[in-house]
């Protein structure tokens, strides 16, 4: 089971002003854990992140009465935001004491939060940086199998790995809601499997253009309103 999608035509990402500016604002928390040193690898920690918004959305505390259902839906009537902090030592230990799920890659553990109001963060996660998630490959990532759902990253913006990471979760965000149940009950069995990749330049504009998810950013930051950053490429959406 999943949170209801937004009604039919209505982008929560899109940059236009609608209703949905109107009512209170919600954000959901993302803290990627870099330790000094050990910091994750970048694209590790983009799909990790982008899982952990699966798994918050498939959460059965996230659906029907459960505990966290009223706010997941209360955050959908908004915009949906995601921002993503960094945390090491006591500062992780603190976050893992909050309500949340954490999530772990390979190099990466990122713990994701039930939506709070974009006014009013718990404070163990407001003192948190934003700034500071830039993070590098050791190796260039190999090819995706594209027989697995891959987000494609706009090749053209440049943007932190952690307006990255928020990016990769709304791609897998919308790819979860255009899937069936029985499509998100085989994805959610597997253990979410995807890639996050820089799409070919010369691949860019066929991807924007073939009818799969697209995300338009608000541009609260970093980049333009309205930049499309990433298209979602779900086998079963093909």
């Amino acid at each position: 089971m999943s949170v209801d999608p937004p009604p039919p035509g209505d982008s929560p990402f899109r940059s236009e002003r609608t209703a949905r500016d109107e009512t209170r604002q919600f954000v959901l928390p993302l803290v990627v854990r870099i330790e000094r040193d050990a910091p994750p690898a970048r694209t590790d920690a983009l799909e990790t992140a982008a899982r952990a918004v699966l798994v918050m959305l498939s959460d059965h505390r996230s659906v029907g009465d459960g505990e966290w259902a009223q706010v997941m839906r209360d955050w959908q009537d908004a915009r949906i935001r995601k921002v993503v902090r960094r945390a090491r030592g006591a500062e992780w230990r603190r976050a893992e004491a909050l309500d949340g799920i954490t999530v772990s890659g390979k190099t990466a553990q990122v713990r994701v939060f039930p939506p709070v109001p974009l006014d009013g963060w718990p404070k163990d996660l407001a003192r948190l940086q934003v700034s500071g998630t830039d993070l590098d490959d050791p190796e260039p990532p190999v090819d995706a199998d594209t027989s697995t759902p891959v987000l494609w990253l706009n090749p053209e913006l440049d943007m932190s790995a952690g307006k990255a990471m928020a990016q990769a979760g709304h791609g897998a965000q919308l790819a979860w809601w255009d899937l069936s149940q029985e499509e998100r009950t085989a994805w959610r069995d597997a253990g979410f499997p995807l890639a996050v990749r820089g799409a070919d330049p010369a691949r860019w504009d066929e991807l924007t253009a073939g009818g799969l998810p697209l995300v338009r950013d608000a541009g609260f930051t970093e980049i333009a309103p309205g930049s499309a950053t990433v298209v979602a490429d779900h086998p079963a959406l093909r």
